[in-house]
C-alpha cells in the first residue's frame, strides 16, 4: 500500500483524521503541555478519547505503519505538528525516537494497550463501504 502521488496534505488529513486529530492536541505544536515527556503524552492520550475514536485510530495506525519509509514520512510530515524523531532543546528530556515507525509503534501499542480497548467486545460493521463498530 502507498499514498497515492497526487495526494496534498489535505487529502492526507482527510485520510488519516485521528491521526491529524493527534497532531492537532496532543502531538501539535505545543504538546509538552499535555505531559513531561513524550512516552507519557503517549502513554496518556487514549485515556481522553472514546472507543469509537481508539479503534478508528488503531485502524489508521495499522494501515500506516504498512506504508514505506517515504510514505510514513509524508503523512507524519501532513499530520503532526511536532517531530517526534529531534530532541528539542525544550523542554530538557522530553525524549525522541529513533524513527517515525517507532514513533508510531509506540503510539499503536499505547491505543491497543488502553483498558477500554481490551475490554471492549467490538465487532466490525460495514455500510456504504465504511467501516464502523458496533460495541456488544
Amino acid at each position: 500500500m502507498s499514498i497515492p502521488s497526487n495526494f496534498t496534505q489535505y487529502d492526507i488529513i482527510d485520510t488519516f483524521p485521528c491521526l491529524a486529530g493527534l497532531g492537532a492536541s496532543c502531538f501539535g505544536e505545543d504538546a509538552d503541555i499535555f505531559g513531561d515527556t513524550l512516552v507519557e503524552v503517549i502513554r496518556e492520550e487514549p485515556n481522553t478519547r472514546g472507543l469509537l475514536y481508539k479503534l478508528q485510530t488503531i485502524d489508521e495506525l495499522r494501515i500506516l505503519l504498512s506504508y514505506s519509509d517515504e510514505d510514513v514520512v509524508r503523512v507524519s510530515d501532513a499530520v503532526l505538528g511536532i517531530n517526534p524523531t529531534v530532541e528539542p532543546e525544550e523542554p530538557p528530556n522530553w525524549g525522541s525516537f529513533p524513527s517515525l515507525q517507532a514513533f508510531w509503534s509506540v503510539v499503536l501499542h499505547a491505543f491497543e494497550n488502553d483498558p477500554e480497548v481490551q475490554a471492549g467486545r467490538v465487532f466490525p460493521l460495514w455500510a456504504n463501504d465504511n467501516l464502523l463498530y458496533q460495541e456488544s
